[in-house]
């Protein structure tokens, strides 16, 4: 790993710079597979499944049987390690509903403001070098708490034609209700126009590659909201010498296993502690199926050795983390100072995994930044808030004359004729 020592605050930009390719690097292959989809359907679809996947489909969609058979292939105890994660998951985000807002701003005008589903949603489940089920449970499950009535789930199959199990038992479970066998840029085309076998959804939902996270950015030109740009994984982990080095290796390497463009950091106001993780990383880096990948990601990666915490919770929070781990004496500092990370983990025993998978927070965080203006997908992610207004005659006699006097400074003569015959009306009754 690279180890800088207290950089300079003028080379921050430099140094926390993500390892991805810009927008202009791969807009033109998500326009024309946009472009393509939008006009061919699901013959597109098909195309570019077969080039990218190498899988030849007959149909996008997953049937039943295929559903019933992947269940019986999924282990008892994996189920129910998905059935804890699941009870977590539905308990931290059933506690978010909120009531209806209602009040009276003075008498006579009631306001007030309700929640309603989002109708349909398209979910993004990527399935590559590692098929991410567990982001099912962290996307259907609020949708399905908010009442979303179509939950579609688009995932890339193999050359096969097949779907992880899993996936298909997690979607199930969760009440996901279609399953279309087409994943990358292609997927979020066809969810964002429809084709003969995909709906057209409002909202997208889900991770990815960078062309996944550019063509969710496209969407939102053809009205078609999504959840935040999220693209390749990152951590970053601040670690004293109260931190356990193994332990925050091991969280570094979790992370650095996602993907060759996947980036951690650990910042440290101690150098022996960037010495004995860097020493830990390259002892436990041995044993990972994944060592190519993480090789790769850790060479993207950073030791940063900061003067104290006051200058380190600045580095923090100009990079903005996805996942942010505090393994420190003084944490309290840090909770209370950050400002910008999409998920905090707290203490030697919370490591990144356990919010990835089980212990109730949402894994579906903004990355490359983001996270300074987007929060993290929580039940309201599913939902769209709506106000209401019921003025009464008592109520129009009070609030009228300040509308005509405002729409007549606009220059808005319609605007106050509107409340004037109002006006006019209670004065003849």
């Amino acid at each position: 790993m690279n180890k800088i020592v207290n950089p300079n605050k003028e080379d921050w930009q430099q140094l926390l710079q993500r390892p991805t390719q810009t927008v202009s690097d791969i807009e033109q292959t998500v326009n024309t597979i946009f472009e393509d989809v939008k006009r061919g359907g699901d013959t597109v679809v098909q195309k570019y499944t077969e080039q990218f996947d190498k899988a030849n489909l007959s149909s996008l969609l997953v049937g039943a049987n295929e559903i019933r058979e992947a269940s019986e292939l999924v282990s008892e105890e994996l189920k129910q390690a998905i059935h804890l994660a699941k009870s977590n998951i539905e308990k931290f985000h059933a506690a978010q509903k909120t009531a209806k807002v209602e009040v009276e701003t003075m008498p006579g005008v009631q306001c007030w403001q309700e929640k309603r589903p989002i109708q349909k949603v398209g979910l993004y489940i990527p399935g590559g070098t590692a098929p991410l089920f567990s982001t099912i449970l962290m996307l259907a499950i609020p949708a399905k708490l908010a009442g979303c009535k179509e939950i579609v789930l688009c995932t890339p199959p193999n050359k096969d034609g097949e779907v992880n199990p899993t996936i298909l038992y997690a979607a199930s479970l969760c009440g996901v209700t279609q399953i279309f066998k087409v994943g990358g840029i292609q997927a979020i085309a066809a969810l964002t126009f429809g084709t003969e076998s995909i709906p057209k959804v409002y909202k997208i939902f889900g991770p990815g590659n960078q062309y996944v996270t550019v063509a969710k950015q496209l969407a939102t030109k053809y009205g078609v909201a999504i959840d935040m740009p999220a693209g390749p994984s990152e951590l970053l982990v601040v670690a004293d010498d109260s931190a356990n080095a193994a332990f925050v290796a091991s969280d570094l390497l979790s992370q650095a296993e996602h993907g060759v463009d996947s980036q951690v950091i650990l910042v440290s106001t101690s150098e022996k502690m960037l010495d004995d993780v860097e020493s830990e990383i390259e002892e436990q880096l041995i044993a990972l199926p994944r060592k190519e990948i993480a090789e790769k990601s850790i060479a993207n990666s950073k030791l940063i050795l900061m003067k104290d915490d006051e200058i380190a919770i600045d580095l923090i929070n100009e990079y903005g983390p996805e996942h942010f781990i505090v393994c420190v004496k003084n944490e309290v500092f840090y909770l209370n100072n950050i400002q910008n990370a999409g998920s905090v983990f707290i203490g030697n025993y919370t490591p990144e995994s356990a919010g990835d998978y089980a212990s109730g927070t949402n894994h579906t965080l903004p990355t490359n930044g983001y996270a300074k203006q987007y929060s993290g997908v929580n039940l309201d992610s599913f939902m769209k808030s709506m106000t209401f207004q019921k003025i009464s005659e008592k109520g129009m006699g009070k609030i009228g004359n300040a509308i005509e006097l405002m729409a007549e400074a606009e220059g808005l003569q319609a605007h106050k004729n509107a409340v004037t015959l109002r006006l006019n009306s209670l004065e003849k009754n």
